[in-house]
């Protein structure tokens, strides 16, 4: 018996709503469209879920922080459950820790869509990426990345736990 369709509705509007919110911006001077970035994040979270709202919430998860969007205008077009998934996947590590599994998994998505990032400018650049930033201290990035990981560990059974953890690992290591 053949699957039955996803019903993608409102996917679909939040991909289109997040292209057109990034149109023409980069990634913080990383030279390549920002809506790569949230298309990475809902891809890591579809391997955790197939929640409509969910993967909504992850294209959308840079729109209010990072465009001209606003809070309303995303709640006037997907509601209130995708809003306030966007703004839990925010909140500090140690109230993370206490929300529910569905802002983890979306915070996950985005913290495994920038330990990649990282990692990678790690194997090109070495230790002089930490002198970009205005954090120059590795040991206090590889402190909150595994406090994350310690907020996040509900989802250690996922493949993206797994590989945040083995990034941070990789990272860090001397």
């Amino acid at each position: 018996m053949p699957n039955k369709p996803l019903n993608t509705a409102v996917l679909d509007r939040a991909i289109i709503f997040a292209v057109k919110a990034h149109t023409g911006t980069q990634r913080r001077g990383k030279g390549y469209p920002y809506i790569v970035h949230p298309m990475e994040v809902m891809g890591i979270v579809a391997t955790m879920t197939n929640d409509q709202n969910l993967l909504a919430a992850a294209a959308l998860h840079d729109t209010i922080s990072d465009t001209y969007v606003t809070e309303d205008q995303v709640r006037a077009e997907f509601g209130d459950a995708v809003v306030s998934l966007i703004l839990g996947s925010r909140e500090a590590i140690g109230i993370l820790a206490k929300d529910s599994r569905e802002v983890k998994i979306l915070a996950l998505g985005n913290q495994l869509a920038i330990m990649r990032a990282i990692a990678l400018e790690h194997s090109i650049h070495g230790d002089a990426i930490w002198g970009q930033s205005h954090i120059k201290d590795p040991k206090a990035y590889e402190e909150r990345y595994l406090a994350i990981a310690d907020a996040l560990k509900d989802l250690s059974d996922t493949l993206a736990y797994q590989e945040y953890v083995k990034l941070i690992k990789q990272v860090f290591s001397k």
